[in-house]
């Protein structure tokens, strides 16, 4: 579970995240949606713990992320939009070396990298290195090391961006996998039709603050929109905000 309360994050005169709330839970993908500069990318910021926001408070498992922040962390696992593997090491080395880095040892760790390979369906790649693996084969790889400690919480900002076709289609499954298993996903993302397909929940962002939070069905009927794009416009051009249902 994860619980953003009232952060508000400003740099300099420019007010980035101001008093946003919501929530997301355990077997369920929530997503961020909002235009260029509305605060979604401090915003996870925040709550990876990367930033301090000004007020309000972050939990992550029942961990708040100031006061509690190693706890916090191990919560919380880190989808990156640019991959950045170390080409000359193995699938598992790489799961070995963030497993560590978690905390994790010996048998522990053993496992945990066993089970990571498993569910990500990597075993054919398992002791490749990763230089000249496709952009999906490091898709897993970047998701393995995310996923390698178990966390309760995944966070991806705009996880599809640069991919092609058939790798949006894989990484779709394995976050519908990640989410059936009980792990909570928040993730950042532009493409409507992934939206749509995607999300149990999704939150409208503009200028900084909460318009509107549902799923996209009960987000476009409460607006009388046709589709999430129409109702997303309505909701941060016409529509006052709020909860939906």
């Amino acid at each position: 579970m994860l619980n953003i309360n009232s952060i508000s994050k400003s740099y300099g005169d420019v007010t980035a995240v101001q008093d946003l709330t919501f929530s997301a839970g355990e077997n369920s993908i929530t997503t961020l949606l909002g235009a260029n500069g509305s605060g979604k990318t401090t915003t996870l910021r925040i709550i990876a713990g990367l930033i301090s926001p000004d007020q309000g408070s972050v939990s992550l498992n029942g961990y708040d992320v100031e006061s509690h922040t190693l706890e916090a962390r191990k919560q919380l696992g880190i989808f990156p939009d640019q991959f950045g593997l170390y080409q000359r090491l193995t699938v598992v080395e790489h799961l070995d070396y963030f497993g560590s880095l978690h905390g994790l040892k010996d048998e522990n760790l053993r496992k945990a990298i066993e089970n990571t390979v498993q569910i990500l369906e990597m075993e054919d790649i398992a002791d490749r290195r990763c230089e000249g693996f496709s952009q999906g084969q490091r898709m897993k790889v970047a998701l393995g090391r995310a996923f390698v400690h178990s966390p309760k919480v995944l966070v991806l900002d705009e996880p599809t961006r640069g991919l092609d076709i058939f790798n949006v289609r894989l990484l779709r499954q394995l976050l519908r996998n990640l989410r059936d298993k009980g792990v909570c996903i928040l993730m950042s993302c532009h493409v409507m039709a992934e939206i749509e397909d995607l999300s149990d929940k999704v939150v409208f962002i503009a200028n900084g603050q909460k318009k509107a939070e549902g799923s996209p069905k009960e987000l476009i009927e409460k607006s009388g929109a046709s589709n999430l794009e129409e109702a997303f416009v309505k909701y941060v051009t016409d529509i006052g905000g709020g909860n939906v249902g």
